[in-house]
């Protein structure tokens, strides 16, 4: 199969976007990226973001939005998919869902419901919805990692997981492993490595097993490889510079 392209999580450079955001996006294609996923938009109106990425040469299939587990699934999904469709996204990924400590059956069955019932109406509205992981969701539920009786409690035709690899390793998984388990269920990964320590780090200088991991992405028809890093030595747009080179010397851009 083809490589997956490569992108960034402009939550990445979350600091940079804060002060101006359609500077940041500008610097991001700078580097040479092509591919961007999105966490936020910063009060731009969708016409004029869609404007924005397009005179920078850049595609943005995805987009992080989040689920408030306090508020009504259907109305706030359906304001931020409203935003989406004008948008021209093709992916509406959750980042995150508070499933708690030494979660249940019963806990993972109230987060699947609520997962279930946001992808109908985002499927229903043209996209494709997702779930990005964490570490947590790889605790044990009677011997099984939640992640494992989420995915079996929403059809795949309804969600598709965006596996975070390091967070996946963190978690006490094998990043290969996990991508080959859900073939044809995951179009999107995040690239993250960690530290031994638990901090972010560039790819390629943490703990994650990247030769296994990639070539499992690429076997198994994922369409899309998004850098994501939350913490730096060097700065953010240094480390996503960092980043891009370590994929581009090995022939991923």
């Amino acid at each position: 199969m083809a490589k997956p392209q490569v992108g960034i999580q402009m939550y990445s450079v979350r600091d940079l976007c804060a002060q101006d955001y359609l500077g940041t996006i500008r610097q991001i294609a700078g580097i040479g990226y092509r591919n961007v996923e999105l966490a936020g938009y910063y009060d731009v109106s969708a016409r004029e973001l869609k404007a924005a990425l397009a005179d920078a040469g850049l595609n943005a299939p995805s987009a992080h939005i989040g689920l408030n587990a306090q508020e009504p699934v259907a109305e706030q999904v359906k304001r931020q998919l409203e935003y989406a469709q004008e948008l021209g996204l093709k992916r509406y990924i959750v980042p995150y869902y508070p499933l708690g400590d030494n979660p249940t059956e019963d806990d993972v069955a109230r987060m699947a419901d609520r997962l279930e019932e946001a992808a109908r109406i985002v499927t229903e509205g043209g996209l494709a919805f997702g779930y990005h992981n964490h570490a947590f969701e790889f605790q044990k539920v009677n011997g099984t990692p939640a992640i494992d009786l989420l995915l079996s409690r929403i059809s795949p035709e309804l969600m598709f997981m965006e596996f975070d690899l390091g967070w996946v390793r963190v978690g006490g998984e094998d990043p290969a492993a996990y991508v080959k388990k859900y073939a044809g269920r995951v179009p999107v990964v995040h690239a993250k490595d960690f530290k031994e320590d638990g901090q972010d780090t560039e790819i390629g200088s943490g703990s994650v097993d990247w030769d296994a991991a990639l070539a499992a992405c690429e076997a198994s028809g994922t369409e899309y490889v998004i850098i994501e890093q939350e913490q730096y030595d060097v700065g953010s747009l240094e480390s996503a510079k960092l980043n891009y080179a370590w994929f581009k010397e090995r022939g991923w851009i």
